[in-house]
């Protein structure tokens, strides 16, 4: 019988195959093995860290910065506020080509340059999973870009953040100050900041920094594989810092600064009742945005090698002979001392002969025989250096130091300088060398070694106004919370009180109010109509020797122009202190109208108020 030949035998192996099928069955084994003591060291004995592991990659700790507390003025107008701001953000960790990434986001970038890797910021104390500010406060186009572009640019995320808005046009700049990132520097000192964290740097920022800043959040965010966020699994909200009401009037800031338009100078408008600071203006000004949105290299070096200085605060800083307004502290310490009377009168030939050398008066052929208050009001440097030989130099400095000169004032902003007050003493310690009488008289009309500012100057007007009270001039009226709740309240401070009889203070006065309304007076056009205004003129000399020259030397050397003044005179309420830098003429022509035109401002707004409040109050009765 035929078998069929679909039928199939089995078939041992040849012998020679048995070790081979024993070698491959052995390796299968093996790698068997292998594999589940991998499977069970990654599941069993090590799931618990890597599991661990996993979830730290995929959710993230965000920290929310803190936001800052706003700035009022006396009237509770916002000074500096809070605005959103959209930055793009390079997490490192989720970058796998970071210069490739970077090239391709210049593309959607205002500009289209090419990032350099190295300018880019880094920090070692940062972890790679936090981002790096590569722009701030983009513009919407450029935030559309690049959100709709996100699988070019890995990595790189649109935040939104805060960023400080500071008056336009640089007002009350040098007042208010900026904000800018925290620096190595700066962590060493505050360690509860973060890279990337603003913090004041100067002004009014920089000196309530502990105030203004608040506290900071964070959120715990899950993200996918390339860091987008996916959710927000907990939040720490974040707490605004307080905010701070000025004794700044905004309107009168804005008036202020108005008036010095076109002028290198500063004005300073005192509270004579307190201290406190109405305005304070300094020209040139510059634009505090441009360092809150980060200023750039050439924007810094061109503010730097400004031959006018923008950034420095004249009002606070600059130091200046502050001539003949030095001469109503003179009137007021002959008087005390009893060296003359009111009635004691110099002839003024128009120069003294001393030590060999004739002291000019400004007036080419002189005064005339004139009293105390004559000589105030017609400023006549003859009758004054005849004051400074009966005073002698350590009283001169005795009286100019009770009155708030020769020292910072404290008013709480930083680089205040104290201007020089010299006597004997400082001579001999500074430069080794003993005081001449011929000096004293450069210094009893405010020149030769002595400086002042124009905030110290304004203190001089307002203790004369108030009868003898030396302030601190402060510009914080008190800490409010959200709800603008007092906090914290800064009352007025008596630094000194120069003891004054009753009649010096009247005396002093009625010659400071002759200088402006008096025919023979200096400061003239500082008269006001309705308002009976005292003030006193001074020029001060940049060098030696240039009287009369005017604007004929080169701007460097043109003289300065002083005007200080307060009103009303019978019932004082303000003082004022104007100096115009290199003016080239006398302070009765240059500065005298320009603190008329603040004095005119501020009873022009005093009044306004005046009669908001009335007829709020008239409503109010009405209601009941």
């Amino acid at each position: 019988m035929l078998e069929s030949p679909n039928v199939l035998h089995p078939r041992e192996a040849p012998p020679s195959c048995g070790p081979r099928l024993g070698v491959i069955a052995l390796l299968i084994l093996v790698a068997f093995s292998v594999l589940v003591s991998r499977l069970w060291s990654l599941q069993v004995s090590g799931g618990g860290s890597l599991r661990e592991l996993s979830e730290n990659n995929r959710l993230r700790l965000k920290r929310t910065p803190p936001l800052r507390g706003i700035v009022y003025d006396r009237q509770g107008r916002v000074l500096i506020d809070n605005r959103p701001s959209f930055d793009v953000v390079l997490v490192p960790e989720d970058t796998p080509d970071e210069k490739a990434t970077l090239q391709a986001l210049s593309v959607y970038l205002p500009g289209g340059s090419p990032f350099d890797r190295e300018a880019v910021p880094r920090s070692s104390r940062r972890p790679s999973y936090e981002g790096t500010v590569v722009a701030r406060d983009i513009p919407w186009p450029t935030l559309v870009a690049v959100e709709s572009h996100q699988l070019d640019i890995p990595g790189v995320n649109v935040e939104v953040g805060t960023k400080r808005q500071y008056p336009a046009d640089g007002l009350v700049a040098h007042l208010l100050g900026y904000v800018g990132e925290v620096n190595p520097q700066e962590l060493t000192l505050f360690p509860s900041y973060r890279m990337g964290d603003l913090i004041g740097k100067f002004g009014v920022e920089k000196k309530w920094e502990s105030t203004l800043r608040g506290q900071g959040g964070g959120q715990q965010i899950e993200v996918d594989a390339t860091g987008k966020r996916l959710r927000m699994l907990g939040e720490v909200e974040a707490h605004a810092g307080q905010g701070l009401v000025l004794t700044i009037d905004q309107d009168l800031q804005q008036k202020t600064e108005a008036a010095l338009e076109g002028k290198e100078g500063a004005i300073v408008v005192l509270d004579v009742r307190s201290g406190e600071i109405l305005a304070m203006a300094s020209r040139p000004t510059f634009d505090p945005n441009v360092f809150a949105r980060g200023i750039k290299t050439d924007e810094w070096r061109h503010l730097i090698a400004d031959p006018l200085h923008p950034l420095r605060n004249r009002a606070i800083q600059g130091q200046y002979p502050p001539g003949s307004t030095f001469k109503v502290i003179m009137a007021a310490a002959a008087l005390e001392k009893e060296l003359v009377t009111p009635s004691t009168r110099f002839f003024c030939p128009g120069g003294l002969p001393f030590g060999g050398r004739v002291f000019r008066c400004w007036k080419k052929g002189g005064h005339g025989s004139v009293n105390l208050q004559q000589a105030i009001a017609q400023s006549c440097d003859v009758y004054f250096y005849q004051l400074g030989q009966r005073l002698g130099i350590n009283t001169i400095a005795d009286y100019a130091r009770r009155f708030g000169l020769g020292k910072p004032l404290g008013i709480a902003l930083d680089h205040e300088a104290g201007g020089l007050i010299p006597d004997s003493a400082w001579k001999k310690q500074v430069l080794n060398a003993p005081w001449y009488a011929g000096e004293t008289l450069s210094v009893v009309i405010g020149q030769g070694y002595v400086t002042a500012t124009p905030l110290q100057m304004a203190v001089v007007a307002a203790t004369i106004a108030n009868g003898g009270t030396v302030y601190r001039p402060h510009i914080a009226k008190r800490v409010i919370d959200d709800a603008r709740q007092t906090i914290r309240e800064y009352a007025p401070e008596v630094m000194n009180t120069v003891d004054l009889k009753p009649e010096t203070v009247q005396l002093v006065r009625e010659g400071m109010r002759d200088v402006v309304n008096a025919s023979t007076g200096t400061g003239k056009k500082a008269r006001l109509p309705d308002i009976l205004v005292a003030g006193k003129t001074g020029t001060s000399q940049v060098i030696a020797g240039t009287r009369g020259k005017g604007k004929l030397l080169p701007r460097q050397y043109r003289d300065h122009a002083w005007f200080i003044a307060f009103a009303p005179v019978d019932a004082p309420e303000v003082a004022v202190a104007c100096l115009i830098e290199h003016a080239g003429e006398g302070g009765g022509a240059v500065a005298a109208p320009v603190a008329r035109q603040v004095l005119a401002d501020y009873f022009a707004l005093t009044r306004k108020e005046a009669r908001n409040n009335a007829e709020v109050r008239s409503e109010t009765d009405l209601a009941f």
